[in-house]
């Protein structure tokens, strides 16, 4: 019998180390996939020796990745866990580990931000100001070591728990669970995604379908209204019980959709845009002909 392969911790440094350039090749392709792939080198190396089973790693980790370039630390961890684990002839197959990094990189990706983009560093941001602008050298000093003190401490041990974590996964592939973590993490990266679906995809059809003139007392009389103050005072009242701001009410194909169901253009076209990456178009392409199409369509009055 083979003796296991096990990641030590220094190969587990080794590719804490380097994923600290994760968007060291961001494109807007595959996103995060060659930082990705660079920071699992070591470990690829080590848990398989055939050069074959090397490029084929490689390859299975060139598939698109993205989420914050700190929180991405549990999910190296986990990954490390089942590569092992496949290369000492578990049944871990490529569709599994992509599940897991797909499930998890979403959720992640908003606790990120809010946690170091938005009061991590200000905080820190806020004590070196503080000391700079009292003359004190030790302002960006101390922000510089504090921050990255911090940063490489959370990247390197929250890759530790992934990393336990994966392994406690991996015990128990017999009993399915794996591929429970899987299914799960795969419904939660979709629910996630159906929910950032409505929040950024926007499309809206500017063609007006009908104007209709209002009656008297249905909208703001503007020139009825006092100067100064009172005038504007006298305006938000009225607008904010439900009188319109023009004498016209116009009502664009917008609108229509709106009320039918609100989002499903941008519905629409994420879901064509799922189809054509699984048709294999290149998703350069696809940038590409939206804003081709999203400047014509706007030359032409449609949107």
């Amino acid at each position: 019998m083979a003796e296991k392969i096990t990641l030590s911790k220094k190969d587990r440094r080794s590719v804490a180390i380097r994923s600290q350039l994760l968007q060291g090749s961001w494109n807007y392709e595959r996103m995060q996939n060659g930082g990705w792939c660079y920071a699992l080198v070591p470990a690829i190396k080590k848990l398989y020796p055939k050069k074959d089973d090397q490029i084929a790693a490689l390859k299975r980790h060139m598939e698109f990745f993205n989420t914050h370039p700190y929180v991405a630390a549990p999910i190296v961890g986990v990954t490390l866990a089942l590569e092992e684990e496949r290369a000492n002839g578990a049944p871990v197959d490529d569709a599994a580990i992509q599940g897991v990094k797909v499930g998890m990189m979403g959720p992640l990706a908003g606790v990120g931000d809010p946690v170091f983009w938005f009061t991590a560093r200000p905080i820190l941001g806020a004590l070196g100001a503080s000391l700079a602008m009292a003359g004190n050298i030790m302002g960006p000093i101390l922000f510089f070591v504090l921050w990255n003190v911090l940063r490489f401490a959370f990247i390197y041990y929250t890759q530790e728990f992934g990393y336990k974590a994966g392994t406690a996964i991996t015990k128990d592939l017999s009993g399915g669970l794996l591929g429970k973590v899987t299914k799960g993490a795969s419904i939660l990266g979709m629910f996630v995604l159906g929910a950032l679906v409505n929040r950024w995809v926007s499309v809206t059809f500017t063609p007006v379908v009908s104007e209709v003139t209002l009656s008297e007392g249905a909208y703001i009389d503007w020139s009825s209204l006092p100067e100064g103050a009172e005038g504007i005072h006298q305006a938000l009242s009225q607008y904010a019980s439900g009188l319109s701001l023009d004498p016209t009410s116009v009502t664009t194909l917008q609108d229509n959709l709106d009320t039918l169901i609100p989002g499903f253009a941008g519905l629409l076209l994420t879901l064509l845009c799922c189809w054509l990456l699984k048709k294999n178009v290149s998703p350069i392409v696809i940038i590409v002909a939206l804003f081709v199409i999203g400047i014509v369509f706007h030359v032409i009055g449609l949107m």
